[in-house]
């Protein structure tokens, strides 16, 4: 440095090194998006624009194949939207409106560019004309400048053109998706089914981020390829054995954060097609946790955060809402992708304390099959079968105290040791490992005692064991009780009744 030179201060001596234009957008196409997200990414802007309707397109060409997703929010004029396609639009530690879905200013690039290599937008403000710029990032490494294309309106299609018949609006188009359809052949039935599956990947992801705004009376509605999605609400609010426990605020430097926990039902409160939906994305075990919220967009579908928790099959009841505003992104760590969040210090605690107790109500559903057992002592309720504790090894043995078995052995005569032995066979060779092994790899497909049996089947059981109580001396009333009492009975109780109604009449 000259004499003249080290006069200058530090602030005033500098070197200009702006990134290098094509290394810079192929590094921000490594944000790890899923197509999913990056979808849901661009609904946010969409949503922030005040839309009411949002249409995606997936249009299949193979290699060729486009995705557009259209909105009717309020658009954007020439300037707007040379700015919005700038990498970082937006300064995070600016003040944001609170309704604000983004944080960066970089969503719609690097969503988009995770998964395209050429990215055009076409926008229109109210009594406007429509503008079209566009990414082509072979385009922007060949140059080796940040060059914006200027679009005529009318390129593809009429993709941008069809903004004319709407009062404002905006149009984001993806071609050369590679990360969804390179090496595809058009005429390739497996490779359009690929498409195609990924299509139910988005609808599925979309109506779980976006449920409470499809649920809101704005009418604010998502459609794919023409169809309307529906909202999956993960706590099953509406339905009658879903139990919605006190709301409590929580506060961190004076902004308020809600908690809300739900114990879903149990299986067997509920039909096969409100299960199967319940699951959502992924199943009942990927599904439980902490859901957190913000604006009303969901950032995180389950998960606990962690707290310690483990992910376990007799937890998956347990479901709890988190709703924070859009000035904690910071605090709650809010990544770029929108996809992760951690709490902040101050309300760990809190957590993990709301975290155990709808835990333990989680467990208690799922242990007593949902219901809740009024008994003085556990003879109340009949198993049929027994666990034991010998040398620290779990053993499984049939209840010989049952109603039916008691009454059956006691009325063998010659029989009664084949039948004994029968039970000991039966109770030596119990599958546990083969129990176990299903049960963790597919959890939710373990079925419901006599899920799928016809009711006259159900009533001759019923049958057998009411005919072994009345045997054993058991008055009517106690009889209803136990049956009432006794799993898996306990589960079909309207049938019970039907069934004792029937033999009064009889």
């Amino acid at each position: 440095m000259s004499e003249s030179d080290s006069s200058r201060t530090d602030v005033e001596a500098y070197d200009l090194v702006p990134p290098e234009p094509g290394a810079m957008i192929e590094s921000l196409r490594a944000f790890g998006y899923s197509l999913e997200a990056a979808i849901a990414d661009l609904i946010d802007n969409s949503i922030t624009a005040g839309s009411k309707n949002v249409w995606l397109k997936f249009d299949w060409k193979g290699e060729k194949s486009t995705i557009s997703i259209k909105d009717d929010g309020c658009g954007m004029n020439e300037e707007t939207l040379i700015n919005s396609l700038r990498a970082g639009s937006k300064n995070p530690l600016e003040e944001r409106d609170i309704h604000d879905l983004g944080r960066f200013g970089l969503g719609l690039k690097t969503a988009s560019f995770s998964q395209c290599r050429k990215l055009t937008v076409g926008s229109k403000k109210e009594k406007e004309m429509v503008f079209v710029r566009s990414w082509d990032l072979d385009y922007v490494n060949k140059c080796g400048e940040w060059r914006l294309l200027n679009v005529d309106k009318y390129y593809l299609e009429g993709f941008f053109t069809s903004l004319e018949n709407i009062k404002s609006g905006t149009v984001v188009l993806w071609e050369q998706i590679d990360r969804v359809v390179k090496g595809s052949d058009i005429d390739n039935p497996k490779h359009q089914n690929i498409f195609y599956e990924s299509i139910d990947s988005v609808k599925s992801h979309l109506e779980m981020v976006f449920h409470r705004y499809l649920e809101s009376t704005g009418n604010f509605k998502i459609y794919i390829n023409g169809r309307a999605l529906k909202p999956w609400d993960p706590f099953l609010r509406n339905h009658p054995s879903t139990q919605q426990l006190p709301k409590e605020p929580l506060y961190v430097y004076g902004k308020k954060v809600v908690v809300q926990p739900y114990i879903l039902p149990h299986r067997s409160k509920m039909d096969n097609e409100t299960y199967e939906l319940a699951a959502g994305p992924g199943g009942w075990n990927a599904r439980q946790g902490f859901y957190i919220y913000r604006n009303n967009r969901l950032i995180v579908a389950g998960d606990w955060l962690g707290m310690g928790f483990k992910k376990e099959d007799h937890t998956k009841l347990a479901r709890i809402s988190v709703d924070i505003p859009n000035s904690l992104d910071d605090e709650w760590k809010i990544d770029v992708k929108k996809s992760t969040a951690k709490p902040p210090a101050q309300l760990r605690d809190d957590f993990k304390r709301l975290a155990r107790l709808t835990i333990e109500r989680a467990i208690s559903v799922y242990r007593h099959r949902g219901k809740i057992i009024q008994r003085r002592n556990a003879e109340d309720f009949v198993f049929p079968w027994e666990t034991k504790l010998i040398h620290e090894k779990y053993f499984y043995s049939i209840n010989r105290k049952h109603p039916l078995v008691d009454d059956v052995l006691r009325n063998a005569g010659d029989q009664k040791g084949k039948i004994s032995a029968m039970l000991r066979l039966i109770e030596e060779t119990v599958p546990v490992p083969l129990i176990t092994l299903n049960s963790s790899e597919k959890p939710d497909n373990l079925p419901v005692p006599f899920e799928h049996t016809p009711s006259e089947e159900l009533k001759l059981v019923v049958r057998e064991i009411w005919d072994s109580l009345n045997k054993a001396g058991v008055a009517s009333v106690d009889a209803k009780n136990k049956l009432l009492n006794m799993e898996p009975f306990c589960d079909y109780p309207e049938q019970i009744l039907s069934f004792i109604e029937e033999e009064k009449e009889e």
